[in-house]
């Protein structure tokens, strides 16, 4: 199989894709968060059903469920490729103006918009290699949305190739489009019946040749501090302000590790993500990740503690603490099925590239569909600098990532 006469549609479908704004939005109750996550699932049901895939369909909740038929008869596992269409609240998603910087010359990269923002090979190290490629940016103002349009974009492509290439035998394929992923409800309403995948995989990694079967267990604490409302112009000796409390607490976390900006690799975190309240009662959001539930258990022993001595300090204030669980490790379930991740580092290698297999510090749709009984890895999709203004991708490392998933139905093809 080769590529080389393929005129492919991933980079202008990521070009079309990134300047709809489907920002997700975690203090929503509604599912999915944001309507307008809806108008990116409308314009791919319509794609997909352009291409000849006539049960395209989105759901009330804005999931977007699709076959490609397998064209053997021989017996092949379904396989599901799953892409997220939300962006993250962390940064503007409204009115992207991705720009192309075509033939990267290696040097630094300014954006229009506002030109404090420059990528540099410094703080972007990736760009040292992708020297020749096409870059594809923001302009500075918003986020790209390459997280995770990148991913959208590569499925609908290698769907399109594999149409317009019968020759390519393959087993029937699901095709999975979620919202809300960002704020971790991506796969909260996901039909898995009506999905009827045996294995899956997410295409929403960074680097090329990326292979991620290993992520973050999470659980997320709520401390909520209760102090003593008083009038401020008698307020001696009665007043216990909550958030000076809060404030206490979160000055008390370690400065030298068990934070996000302080740890890597392996190492686990409590993170204060959300403060509100007033002087009477306050409450503080923490995300906590470790690799394992019982280093998780330890992180949460060690905040409680944490709080309680806090509060001591504040007589009259009172403190508890609520842990909810969000998401486990997906290796637990993908060590019960190797041939997952033995097949997509193969396709990576029939790609050329060179497989590098590493955990993933956060969760990803895949993580919880995995405990919903769909093994599910993670792929590269050659995203880069998540969240932000400067997020960028490549056109060629896109392309590579289309070659892979088209591999990978190969692959099981081949084993099966």
């Amino acid at each position: 199989m080769s590529f080389d006469q393929y005129n492919y549609t991933v980079a202008e479908r990521f070009l079309r894709y990134v300047r709809i704004d489907t920002q997700s939005d975690p203090f929503s109750e509604s599912s999915p968060s944001t309507e307008k996550q809806k108008n990116l699932g409308r314009l791919l049901v319509s794609e997909l059903l352009e291409t000849g895939i006539s049960d395209a369909v989105m759901d009330e909740y804005g999931y977007v469920y699709a076959t490609l038929p397998a064209n053997i008869s021989k017996k092949v596992p379904v396989i599901c490729f799953c892409s997220h269409m939300d962006t993250s609240p962390d940064c503007s998603g409204a009115g992207v103006k991705p720009i192309v910087h075509a033939n990267y010359d290696g040097g630094d990269i300014r954006l229009p918009d506002d030109p404090s923002q420059v990528l540099t090979a410094r703080n972007h190290p990736q760009l040292k290699h992708k020297k020749g490629h096409d870059v594809i940016t923001a302009s500075g103002s918003t986020l790209l949305g390459a997280d995770n349009k990148a991913g959208l974009a590569e499925i609908m492509d290698a769907v399109h190739y594999l149409i317009t290439h019968p020759e390519i035998t393959h087993g029937t394929l699901r095709i999975l489009f979620t919202p809300d992923e960002e704020i971790g409800r991506g796969v909260a309403h996901v039909d898995m019946g009506k999905l009827g995948a045996d294995f899956g995989y997410t295409m929403d990694g960074e680097s090329v040749g990326s292979f991620e079967n290993e992520n973050f267990c999470a659980d997320k604490a709520q401390i909520e501090i209760q102090g003593i409302s008083a009038h401020t112009g008698m307020a001696k000796g009665k007043l216990v302000n909550a958030l000076k409390v809060a404030s206490a607490l979160i000055d008390a976390l370690p400065k030298d590790g068990l934070s996000p900006e302080t740890t890597e690799n392996m190492e686990g975190f409590l993170h204060p993500l959300y403060f509100s309240g007033s002087a009477e009662k306050a409450t503080v959001d923490f995300l906590v990740r470790d690799f394992t539930e019982e280093g998780l258990a330890a992180h949460e022993d060690f905040l409680r503690k944490l709080m309680d001595r806090t509060v001591k300090d504040f007589p009259g204030a009172t403190a508890k603490m609520r842990v909810d669980k969000q998401y486990r490790n997906m290796q637990d379930i993908l060590a019960r099925h190797p041939q997952v991740s033995e097949y997509a580092l193969e396709a990576i290698r029939r790609a050329g590239l060179t497989p590098a297999v590493h955990p993933i510090r956060g969760g990803t749709d895949g993580a919880m569909l995995s405990f919903k009984g769909l093994p599910c890895p993670n792929i590269f999709a050659g995203e880069h600098a998540f969240h932000s203004k400067q997020e960028w991708a490549t056109v060629q490392d896109m392309q590579k990532a289309v070659q892979v998933i088209v591999n990978l139905c190969q692959v099981w093809e081949a084993h099966s």
